[in-house]
């Protein structure tokens, strides 16, 4: 709780980041959480790591260590076998009851319009987990409207984009997905407090989420929601509401 208000941060990394060094242990996490007062996370592997079954497992432990703090999110490798790629994912939500599927275009260059491409969405909608997809850099995969296809094909399947079109960039393209298709949820991470309020003149709160990416971004993150110039409504749903209604 902070300044009377729940949070819900729906963007976070445990485990080894290969690409970037980084190492987050789930305690870590947890104390940064309780410092600015988080309640629960959505903890997602790193993009770019040396075993993902591995890191499933770390979050697996995490979210058994900390009962109630974290939501699991399956991240791999879209090219491994299809077989292999479904299997593990759903070893992720029968072993630890993970509730989201993470496809990081920036190191995943798996073309979201291809046939070919379909069990990334399937899968997720399978093991009833919510898609959540980066946006920003990495283009032509990470712009939004890529995923306007998927999200007509499967209107039973929430996906969210991470970074609502990444930092500002393809800002315009996330509102208008979100506008015309109303399981396709944002995630407001890296936009500036005024991008924030232009995408509440199109979309309405229920369908947009708070989230940190990395611990230092995370008093940054919720404090640009709680200092907006919003309804109060509008303010819990961002930190809380909408991801209680995504992820349970």
């Amino acid at each position: 709780m902070r300044d009377g208000f729940a949070i819900f941060d729906t963007h976070t990394h445990i485990g080894s980041a290969r690409h970037s060094g980084r190492r987050h242990h789930a305690a870590d996490i947890v104390a940064a959480m309780d410092q600015f007062g988080v309640e629960r996370s959505v903890a997602i592997p790193f993009p770019v790591v040396d075993d993902y079954r591995r890191e499933h497992d770390e979050i697996g432990s995490a979210i058994r260590d900390y009962p109630g703090r974290f939501v699991g999110a399956a991240c791999l490798d879209p090219f491994v076998p299809q077989q292999e790629f479904r299997d593990e994912v759903r070893r992720c939500r029968e072993q630890y009851g993970f509730g989201a599927l993470k496809f990081q275009p920036q190191y995943q260059a798996l073309n979201p319009l291809l046939e070919s491409s379909a069990f990334l969405f399937e899968t997720a909608l399978e093991n009833k987990m919510a898609l959540i997809v980066h946006t920003g850099a990495g283009i032509p995969f990470s712009l939004p409207s890529m995923y306007l296809l998927a999200a007509k094909a499967y209107p039973q399947l929430t996906i969210i984009m991470a970074h609502c079109g990444g930092g500002g960039i393809f800002l315009g393209e996330a509102i208008v997905a979100a506008t015309l298709f109303p399981n396709i949820y944002l995630e407001l991470s890296s936009l500036m407090p005024h991008q924030v309020l232009e995408v509440l003149q199109r979309v309405p709160s229920n369908r947009l989420m708070a989230g940190s990416d990395l611990p230092e971004n995370l008093n940054i993150e919720m404090s640009k929601i709680l200092q907006l110039a919003i309804k109060e409504e509008e303010k819990r749903n961002i930190l809380y509401g909408t991801a209680c209604q995504v992820f349970g």
